[in-house]
């Protein structure tokens, strides 16, 4: 889950807004939670479609 989506129970407001020091800690939590932590579903998504279409052009293009 990315923390675009959660909600403080704090502040009720969004944590990516990071209203309140709460809001605020969390978010940096979440954004330190390893190298990939920050990026989305969709960005994951993209790179692993970006690396198929890479694997698929090298095998394509292999002398026979």
């Amino acid at each position: 889950m990315t923390y675009d989506r959660l909600v403080c129970a704090n502040c009720a407001g969004p944590v990516s807004e990071g209203r309140c020091p709460v809001c605020r800690a969390n978010r940096e939590r979440l954004q330190q939670s390893g190298p990939f932590g920050g990026l989305s579903l969709a960005a994951v998504l993209t790179v692993l479609v970006l690396l198929m279409a890479a694997v698929a052009l090298v095998a394509v293009n292999q002398p026979a």
